[in-house]
């Protein structure tokens, strides 16, 4: 929506949280978080002849990280705790130690990828 400053002040206030809740860096606790969820492959679908199969692709660095930030702000959101910086806390705390809905969806993503894996030589 455009709130940068909104965006901000809960960053802070979340790396704030996370530095009393542990002894470590807060900035190297968001950027440990993010690397754990930083998917290595997606899948895609792709059309061959009458059926769609789910084809599985190494992911571009930018989109990676893209998708690793989309998705701690999306379970963050709909955590339980009061305020949006407590919510990110606390999903930035169970990523790092590979919990949490955000971790999961990586997980499941490359689970997916896996199982698919007899479909790669699709790729374009």
């Amino acid at each position: 929506d455009g709130k940068k400053s909104s965006a901000e002040r809960i960053v802070y206030d979340a790396l704030q949280i996370l530095s009393r809740r542990t002894s470590d860096d807060p900035v190297d606790s968001l950027e440990k978080a993010v690397r754990e969820l930083t998917p290595v492959l997606e899948v895609r679908s792709r059309r061959v002849g009458g059926a769609t199969y789910q084809v599985p692709v190494e992911v571009p660095g930018q989109r990676a990280r893209t998708l690793a930030v989309r998705w701690l702000i999306q379970f963050a959101r709909a955590r339980r705790e009061k305020t949006m910086a407590e919510r990110l806390a606390g999903e930035l705390n169970d990523a790092q130690s590979q919990q949490g809905g955000a971790y999961k969806r990586k997980d499941d993503i490359y689970r997916m990828a896996q199982a698919n894996k007899a479909f790669a030589h699709y790729r374009w």
